[in-house]
């Protein structure tokens, strides 16, 4: 199988980037260029072809693609971002996977969904509702989804940027998320609770191996515990941001 994802490089304005749930800091942009090359390259260490949506300068928050996109095999769901702001982020996003030959279906308005509410693992797609994404939003994407064999849950989310900032899933299925802002656990049949915030996003490149940051040590040794091998990047600049592994790159299959 292809193992591909699309990123999108940071831009000059990244430092004024959107915050919600956390105060605002001094973000380094030269850095932020730094770890962005670094987390690239530590997806093609790893096997993967990195595809680069065109930079959009003027957008601060455009390094976050994964916002733009909701993969479902060989569909591609354009999103709607809750924020204004965001909205022209997803012209070139679309541009780039109708090229590469991905059939194309679009969020309409009124509804609204960013891409980093959505949790996929084994046929359950679960969407972070109470944020940037709305009802509309996700009734749109399980009509999308549905007949292609997904089921499409709502989960609640007060305390968190997106869906993908308070959990993600390891390749076996666990639900690993930072307790502090995770409003029902019980969603997830397997739900373990880990020790630093970062350490709730992890993307996952292979059966046995996950990308996360650094800054969670602690939870860097849990993961390994558990037989998982374990990639690690800078992210200090992102996380200023409520951005994250997840944030940037998109996985592609088929």
């Amino acid at each position: 199988m292809n193992r591909r994802a699309l990123v999108r490089r940071p831009g000059p304005r990244l430092a004024e980037g959107l915050l919600t749930h956390i105060e605002r800091v001094p973000v380094d942009v030269d850095l932020a260029a730094q770890q962005w090359d670094g987390y690239v390259a530590a997806l093609r260490a790893e096997g993967w072809e990195t595809i680069e949506v065109p930079p959009l300068p003027e957008c601060p928050d455009a390094v976050f693609v994964e916002d733009t996109v909701v993969m479902y095999g060989d569909l591609a769901v354009i999103t709607r971002p809750g924020a204004d702001e965001r909205r022209p982020e997803t012209a070139a996003t679309e541009e780039t996977l109708r090229g590469l030959g991905y059939r194309i279906a679009h969020i309409e308005a009124p509804g609204t969904l960013d891409g980093g509410d959505v949790l996929k693992h084994d046929g359950t797609v679960w969407v972070g509702l109470g944020g940037r994404t709305d009802q509309a939003g996700i009734d749109q994407l399980g009509e999308l989804l549905e007949p292609l064999g997904a089921r499409v849950v709502a989960v609640p989310l007060t305390s968190a940027l997106h869906l993908k900032s308070a959990v993600t899933a390891l390749p076996d299925g666990t639900v690993v998320g930072w307790d502090e802002v995770v409003d029902d656990p019980s969603v997830w049949p397997d739900y373990l609770g880990v020790p630093e915030e970062p350490g709730a996003h992890v993307v996952l490149l292979g059966e046995d191996t996950v990308l996360m940051s650094t800054s969670a040590p602690r939870t860097r040794r849990l993961y390994e515990d558990r037989g998982l091998r374990v990639v690690a990047v800078d992210m200090t600049e992102f996380e200023k941001l409520e951005g994250c592994v997840t944030c940037l790159s998109v996985r592609l299959r088929g």
